[in-house]
């Protein structure tokens, strides 16, 4: 059974005086259990639409998605008990300290306390947060720290599938790196299938086994970093996923825009 099946998916909203907005264009694609799957895009492109939509958040217009054969519209329970979802919006308690709120979430789903904090503190010391900064209120915590708090959380129960939407946005590179051996050590260790949305090129490079690229709200082409790159490559040169985007939607890459 393919973990992620997305057949014809799409997602508008109506913006101000009427206008409005195709977010997903009869988006397709299939996923099976284990992979790390890329969507690359800039900001505006339906990365972040398309991960709410798995995440049984928001409803498509058309088109369906399954999770490990499970409707996310008709059948959004069991679709939450598998999922789970790291997003640059996280929300906290921000009086909380990272710790309280880790074992608030972990009491949602049922788990031990005393489980939680021992598997909270190995994760939150593998990603670089000090013993001390796990007791401060989460609004004394710089921006990155609380995004690897979000990471944590999301892992403290392994999960079937990981949403990732732009997970290291903000991070400085070390911690980057420390986010992305945690993915590829769940993956290895767990079996983990993973959707990971970014516009860090270099990121989709290293951790997806295959990528796809959206622009627009169209998935306009998908493989492997090295069939993508293949397919563009030109004089002799191995190109990059930066060139694999400018060939294959006439766009300069902008991870700012």
């Amino acid at each position: 059974m393919r973990a992620l099946h997305v057949e014809g998916l799409g997602k508008a909203f109506r913006k101000s005086r009427g206008k409005t907005v195709r977010a997903l264009r009869e988006v397709s694609f299939a996923v099976e259990a284990g992979e790390i799957y890329g969507i690359l895009g800039p900001n505006g492109s339906g990365k972040s639409t398309l991960i709410r939509i798995l995440a049984t958040l928001l409803l498509p217009d058309q088109g369906s998605a399954r999770v490990l054969g499970y409707d996310v519209v008709r059948q959004p329970r069991q679709v939450r008990e598998l999922v789970h979802r790291v997003s640059t919006e996280a929300a906290f308690f921000k009086k909380l300290s990272p710790m309280e709120n880790l074992l608030y979430g972990a009491r949602l789903y049922g788990v031990p306390g005393r489980r939680v904090t021992r598997r909270a503190r190995e994760l939150l010391s593998r990603l670089g947060i000090p013993k001390d900064r796990q007791r401060r209120p989460m609004e004394q915590l710089s921006r990155g720290q609380q995004q690897k708090v979000a990471v944590v959380r999301a892992l403290l129960t392994p999960p079937r599938v990981l949403l990732l939407d732009e997970p290291t946005t903000g991070l400085d590179p070390r911690s980057k790196k420390e986010v992305q051996e945690l993915v590829l050590g769940l993956r290895a260790r767990e079996g983990t299938t993973v959707l990971l949305t970014t516009h860090d090129m270099e990121e989709a490079d290293r951790l997806c086994d295959r990528v796809a690229i959206l622009d627009e709200g169209r998935l306009v082409a998908e493989g492997t970093p090295e069939e993508l790159k293949a397919r563009v490559r030109s004089n002799g040169q191995l190109p990059t996923m930066e060139d694999v985007f400018f060939a294959l939607t006439g766009k300069e890459w902008d991870d700012e825009s």
